[in-house]
């Protein structure tokens, strides 16, 4: 899988129109933005992530000689057409805003420069990767969040769309704030930490639950978590975990980062009367680790219940983001170059108002709070402005224009997100390693006030355009609407 060839990844009629762009002799260069409209699960806020495999894929976009015969047999495509597809090379520009990154609704994520026929073919694979793994860093990010500090590990890979969905989907769980994951070819893949216990059946192969708890601490004296819940959680499991760890203890042997896991059960009851019975056998310092169809509303009220849970194995709900399956990532086209060089803006109108675009080559600032280092706004303007953070500056909701904030100069901060990724054709980015990514994501979340992060309701961050790009979408809006209404 690792191999595969990814340049049929892609719709039908992404190879339909770049033959029609061929045949006509459309080659300008375009630009299109890949945004979201919503952010997940009711969310305050989502995490950029996927971009090293958009990288790849971009890397190695060419067509085989597999690719060009099945293309030939399904007969919609001219010997000419395929010969140019045969030498193809993306020669485009990409700006991304980097992984980790918290992002926000209609702000470009990514933006490609490039002949309309190149722009075209690559805009599936892009929303592909992209929609995928942001979708689960988000929801990993709001899990780990809901165990405030507690260690949380991915462990959904049984449960995942197939092995990519589990691979990709563990490396986005550790960028979104996972200690590690049970997925052993993701950890060799991406180097991150790989993490598990054991199951139920390794217990019940043993002639009793006392031999197969000493068993595996003998061979693992330095990971030894014990599933105590195969057969009774207090009055079995824990009294021969406990035991176990008496012996060891006694042995002299090196015994560290070990307890106890529950996958059944009431969590909140049962991890009070653990850590009681655990405390009074002299081990306080032992783990207790709890999974069973765990997410971060789950955590969220087992923590105000007052459980003793230390750490958290979420599986199923996190890998697939099961409450809310798909983050909804669109790709837009916002300008076409005319002969002069000039990016004339394209604008797609809609009776929804948010799903009309924004056009034009277009750049995303973030504004801080100076005092506090938090996010303030995110302002989309157009690529050649510029801003004085200095001088004041006047936001405006871009749908009720009259909600509007006064932001005083010198009480805020600027940053520009989107960074050059490709130039034309040539990768000038280099992607930080996922355990930096995370650390990128960890301290992107401090910027975030926390009425941003609360689950239900959250506070919003506005994703406001300056005045020249509003401007400029109200004109061309104007224009379309005249020739609509006048014929």
């Amino acid at each position: 899988m690792r191999s595969s060839n990814l340049t049929l990844l892609t719709d039908l009629y992404e190879l339909t129109m770049m033959q029609g762009y061929y045949k006509s002799g459309n080659k300008e260069k375009v630009v299109f933005d890949a945004f979201y409209r919503e952010n997940p699960c009711g969310g305050g806020y989502a995490i950029s992530c996927g971009l090293d495999q958009v990288i790849e894929y971009i890397k190695n976009l060419q067509f085989s000689t597999d690719d060009i015969r099945y293309l030939r047999s399904l007969n919609m495509f001219d010997e000419d057409f395929l010969e140019y597809l045969s030498t193809f090379r993306f020669s485009g520009s990409v700006y991304a805003i980097p992984e980790g990154t918290v992002i926000f609704p209609r702000e470009p994520i990514v933006k490609v420069i490039a002949p309309i026929m190149e722009a075209q073919l690559v805009e599936t694979a892009i929303l592909n990767i992209i929609n995928h793994q942001s979708l689960i860093a988000t929801k990993a990010s709001r899990v780990c969040y809901a165990a405030q500090n507690d260690g949380v590990m991915e462990f959904g890979l049984r449960r995942a769309q197939g092995p990519d969905a589990g691979i990709l989907g563990a490396r986005a769980s550790v960028i979104g704030g996972c200690s590690g994951t049970s997925n052993v070819l993701a950890g060799q893949v991406f180097n991150v930490p790989v993490k598990g216990t054991h199951a139920h059946s390794w217990i019940m192969s043993f002639p009793d639950e006392y031999t197969a708890f000493k068993t595996y601490a003998e061979l693992y004296p330095e990971a030894c978590i014990l599933l105590i819940d195969t057969y009774d959680t207090l009055k079995s499991g824990l009294p021969n975990a406990i035991r176990v760890f008496k012996e060891m203890r006694e042995s002299g042997r090196e015994f560290k980062n070990f307890g106890i896991r529950m996958d059944s059960g009431d969590l909140a009851y049962l991890s009070k009367k653990v850590r009681k019975m655990l405390d009074e056998a002299g081990f306080p310092e032992a783990i207790i680790s709890a999974s069973n169809d765990l997410d971060e509303y789950l955590i969220e009220t087992l923590k105000s219940q007052g459980a003793k849970i230390t750490s958290w194995g979420v599986g199923t709900s996190m890998i697939t983001s099961r409450d809310c399956p798909a983050f909804g990532g669109v790709y837009k086209l916002a300008a076409i170059q005319n002969e002069e060089g000039k990016f004339v803006p394209k604008i797609k109108l809609s009776e929804n108002t948010e799903k009309v675009t924004n056009p034009g080559n277009k750049e995303v600032y973030r504004i801080y709070d100076k005092a506090t280092g938090k996010i303030r706004a995110d302002l989309i303007c157009l690529e050649e402005e510029s801003f004085d953070p200095e001088e004041d500056m006047v936001l405006f909701d871009p749908n009720e224009t009259w909600k509007r904030t006064r932001i005083y100069g010198g009480t805020y901060t600027m940053r520009k997100l989107l960074e050059q990724v490709f130039d034309e054709g040539k990768c000038v980015y280099t992607s930080p390693n996922v355990m930096d990514i995370r650390d990128i994501c960890r301290k992107e979340k401090e910027t975030l006030w926390e009425e941003n992060k609360r689950f239900v309701n959250p506070a919003k961050v506005y994703v406001d355009l300056s005045d020249q790009l509003y401007a400029l979408k109200q004109k061309v809006f104007n224009e379309l609407s005249s020739v609509k209404y006048n014929g």
